[in-house]
């Protein structure tokens, strides 16, 4: 049947930059000291006004396809992750679709907040198994910078714009897909949540508007980072004991871009060498569901991944979500 292959990977960036010096400059409680001691980020990346998240996605799309050496026409299926969608309805994947001039692939987007990369790296990988479909295009992306208070040193200081891709199919050549491993919870999902802009407060008024329904709320941080702790960890060891290797054999770490002082507890909590995590934190945020994708492509292409390793990219997000997967290069 053939295992299932990474072919190519791309990302995209908006080229605007904001600081965190920017952000002590527009009047926010808040400087550049303090948010890299709690979070690790120095700048993110904004997209232009009227950029939207298929925007972002064609671009890091392109860059996946011109890797795999394969056009958009020979896609059978697009899947975009994202929490940013450019409309309700249509889907993201269906914009993106058209903008790739790519009609005959089947397209939808998942929503899985942070662990959407890697939630839809298992769709693809169902359907690769299946022969449903022979070739994906699994792109995450996100403008989040829209769905800020931007008076809320709490959150706007974590977020940015990006986009990452990449190209699968089952056969002989490629860089294998070992395994994906998915969590969900509920019951939990209040943690961190947008409560706007669904059928609990549709239509949206003026009330919703003025009570900041709209924007991403995070509650009970502290709480939440021990439980993030906790997912990011227990999926290491699960794709680790799913593939029988030791944690030890894995030469790179690339998680959903949370938070330094997370990755920090991880290492030394799994004896891990922190330089075996590959951050983007510090230049680009936090990206939702595009920040591990993001950062796989740039290990891919600035050589840090190199042939025969194992690659571990733990996730965990709102939903809550979290999970793994296990990538043989």
């Amino acid at each position: 049947m053939g295992s299932i292959k990474i072919l190519g990977t791309g990302s995209y960036l908006p080229p605007t930059v904001l600081t965190n010096y920017d952000l002590e400059k527009s009047g926010l409680d808040t400087t550049h000291d303090w948010i890299v001691k709690r979070t690790g980020v120095c700048e993110r990346r904004i997209a232009g006004e009227g950029v939207t998240t298929s925007d972002l996605g064609h671009e890091a799309g392109l860059k996946a396809l011109e890797m795999a050496g394969m056009t958009a026409q020979e896609l059978d299926l697009i899947l975009v992750a994202t929490i940013t969608p450019d409309t309700c309805c249509p889907s993201a994947a269906n914009w993106l679709q058209a903008k790739l001039e790519a009609p005959q692939a089947v397209t939808f987007d998942i929503t899985a907040a942070c662990s959407g990369f890697i939630f839809a790296l298992n769709v693809a990988e169902q359907y690769l198994k299946n022969k449903t479909f022979k070739t994906v295009l699994v792109v995450a992306s996100e403008v989040m910078s829209r769905t800020l208070n931007w008076k809320d040193r709490t959150t706007c200081i974590l977020w940015g714009d990006g986009a990452g891709a990449a190209v699968l199919t089952r056969g002989s050549q490629g860089h294998e897909l070992l395994s994906t491993h998915l969590h969900t919870d509920g019951a939990n999902g209040q943690d961190l949540l947008m409560p706007g802009g669904g059928s609990k407060t549709t239509p949206i008024s003026h009330e919703s508007v003025d009570r900041g329904l709209h924007y991403l709320n995070m509650i009970e941080a502290s709480l939440s980072f021990r439980v993030a702790v906790r997912g990011f960890m227990d999926g290491i060891k699960e794709a680790a004991e799913f593939n029988r290797i030791n944690i030890e054999d894995i030469s790179w770490f690339i998680p959903h871009q949370a938070n330094i002082r997370m990755f920090q507890h991880i290492a030394k909590s799994l004896k891990i060498p922190f330089e075996k995590f590959y951050l983007t934190l510090s230049r680009y945020g936090n990206i939702s569901s595009a920040s591990c994708a993001i950062s796989l492509d740039e290990a891919v292409r600035d050589g840090s991944i190199q042939d025969d390793q194992f690659i571990c990219m733990p996730v965990f997000g709102g939903g809550l979500t979290w999970g793994s997967a296990l990538i043989k290069w």
